[in-house]
C-alpha cells in the first residue's frame, strides 16, 4: 500500500557513500592521514606567528581526498571522534618539537576541534593526557571552535573552556558571524579570538554590507579585549582594506596556501 521510487543515481550515491565510509574506517586503522599547516601572519611582528593543522587524506589510488568530502562522513558515522583525538595527538606532538627548536618556538598552532568532539565526557582528561604525553607547550596552542557547538548546552561548553584554560590552552571562534552568533556567547565565553569568515573578507572590497560587517567584527573584538584574525586574504587589496581597519593578523593563499610541514617550515626561515 505505498509507492516506492528507485533510481540508478541515488543507488549510485548509496554506494558511492559506503564505499567511502569503508575506505575512511581503513585509513584510519592505516594512518593515511597527514597534517599541513597554513600560515598567519601577524602585522605587529611582520613574519609567520603561527599556522593552523588542517588534515589531509592521502587515500591509495585516490590521491589527496579533500576534507570537504570525508569530514561531513566522519562526523555523521562517529569516526569525527577517533579521526579527531589524531589531529590532536600529531598536532600536538609537533608543537612539542617546534618548543625544543629556538628556530620554531614563537609559533603558535591552532587545532580545529569538532562539537561533537568536544561534547566528550571525558575530553578535558583526554587532551591533559595528550599535552602531558607529548610535551606540548599549551600556552602555544588555540583550540578553533565553530558556532555550531553553541546550539546546545552552552553551560557545559563554558565549564569545558575554563577547565582547559586554567591549564594555558586558548580558544579562538571560527567563521565567525555564519551561524548562530550571538552576541551574549562573546561575553560569557572564555575567548581569547575570533576570526572573520572567508565569507565576508572575499567580498569587503565590492560590498558595502561584508565590507561593514569586517569593521564591526574588528571594533568589537578590540573593545571586548579579544584578538581577531582574518581568514581567506587572497590579494593584496584585500590585506590593504582589513590593514586599513585595524585588523592584526592575517591566514589565506595571499601568505600562503595549507603545505606539507617541510614546505611550511621552510616558509618561516626564509622569513
Amino acid at each position: 500500500d505505498a509507492f516506492r521510487f528507485f533510481t540508478a543515481e541515488m543507488n549510485a550515491q548509496s554506494m558511492a557513500r559506503l564505499d567511502m565510509e569503508n575506505a575512511l574506517r581503513r585509513a584510519i586503522d592505516n594512518e593515511e592521514f597527514v597534517l599541513f599547516f597554513q600560515p598567519k601572519v601577524n602585522i605587529i611582528s611582520g613574519r609567520i606567528s603561527g599556522a593552523e593543522a588542517l588534515i589531509r587524506w592521502r587515500r591509495p589510488g585516490h590521491g589527496m581526498v579533500s576534507p570537504a568530502l570525508f569530514i561531513p562522513l566522519a562526523e555523521e558515522t562517529g569516526l569525527i571522534l577517533p579521526l579527531g583525538h589524531w589531529v590532536l595527538e600529531t598536532a600536538l606532538r609537533q608543537q612539542a618539537r617546534w618548543r625544543d627548536d629556538a628556530r620554531f618556538t614563537h609559533l603558535n598552532l591552532a587545532i580545529n576541534v569538532s562539537a561533537r568532539q568536544f561534547r566528550q565526557e571525558d575530553f578535558v582528561p583526554q587532551l591533559l593526557q595528550l599535552l602531558a604525553q607529548t610535551g606540548a607547550n599549551p600556552e602555544r596552542i588555540k583550540l578553533e571552535l565553530t558556532e555550531s557547538l553553541l546550539l546546545q548546552d552552552v553551560d557545559s561548553v563554558i565549564a569545558t573552556m575554563h577547565a582547559l584554560k586554567q591549564h594555558g590552552l586558548g580558544f579562538s571562534l571560527d567563521d565567525f558571524g555564519t551561524g548562530y552568533s550571538s552576541l551574549s556567547y562573546l561575553k560569557r565565553l572564555p575567548l581569547d579570538q575570533i576570526k572573520i569568515d572567508q565569507g565576508f573578507v572575499r567580498d569587503v572590497l565590492n560590498d558595502p554590507k561584508d565590507a561593514a560587517i569586517a569593521h564591526t567584527i574588528i571594533v568589537l573584538a578590540d573593545l571586548l579585549g579579544l584578538a581577531v584574525i582574518a581568514e581567506g586574504v587572497e590579494t593584496v587589496e584585500h590585506h590593504r582594506f582589513l590593514q586599513e581597519h585595524g585588523c592584526p593578523a592575517f591566514q589565506g593563499y595571499l601568505f600562503g596556501r595549507p603545505e606539507p610541514l617541510e614546505a611550511f617550515e621552510q616558509r618561516v626561515l626564509a622569513g
